[in-house]
């Protein structure tokens, strides 16, 4: 695996954009990441369509690289961490954390977060909350247009399509304007918004190679 990073500014802080679907603030040394849904391929194979589980581990593979690379102290969720509740995949998603035992594990709740009392304390967060501001910045699942300051969201899962003279290509990327930086769905089973992006954004593109700018 391959990472590619990309510096951006947003206001006097450096943040690292990667081409593996994560963030990285150097300051606070948090690795900043949205939508990893885990738990929806053992969802859906409970509800008879069959699916591999190596794209959990992939994803779990990516992140242990991430984190191998960043060194990071705190990882921050920023909502869907869980797509279904409590099933066989967070149980494997417990066991991987529990090799990172010194990062401080932030979860900002989304959607499809539903987590009981039980669930919450096999998770083992060090902080749970709708929202978190850290020195101005907003973390939160979805845009809340009533804020001000800058957020960081996730939630739209955020996609561009390239024309080319062959075909269409659909890829992921981030999404930075004056007010926000939208990640992308960490997990790569997940479809692409290439539609309700913001408005007046530089798009970070990525392959598996490089990430780049597209205003």
């Amino acid at each position: 695996m391959f990472i590619a990073t990309k510096n951006i500014s947003i206001g006097n802080e450096t943040f690292i954009l990667t081409n593996q679907r994560a963030a990285f603030w150097q300051k606070e040394k948090a690795l900043i990441l949205s939508d990893l849904h885990i738990g929806k391929t053992a969802h859906f194979r409970k509800n008879g369509i069959a699916l591999p589980n190596h794209i959990m581990k992939s994803d779990l593979e990516r992140l242990s690289a991430l984190i191998e690379y960043f060194q990071p102290e705190k990882f921050v969720v920023v909502g869907d961490l869980l797509h279904a509740g409590d099933n066989s995949d967070v149980d494997e998603f417990c066991t991987w954390k529990n090799q990172y035992p010194d990062i401080q594990f932030y979860l900002i709740e989304g959607n499809h977060d539903r987590i009981s009392e039980t669930l919450e304390k096999k998770l083992c967060f060090h902080h749970k909350s709708e929202w978190l501001e850290i020195d101005d910045i907003t973390f939160i699942h979805d845009f809340d247009a009533s804020r001000s300051g800058f957020q960081i969201t996730g939630h739209i899962h955020p996609g561009i399509v390239l024309n080319s003279a062959v075909k269409n290509i659909r890829l992921p990327c981030f999404a930075l304007s004056s007010n926000q930086l939208l990640l992308p769905a960490f997990s790569e089973f997940t479809g692409l918004d290439t539609k309700n992006l913001p408005k007046k954004s530089a798009f970070f593109v990525f392959t598996d190679a490089e990430i780049y700018e597209i205003s």
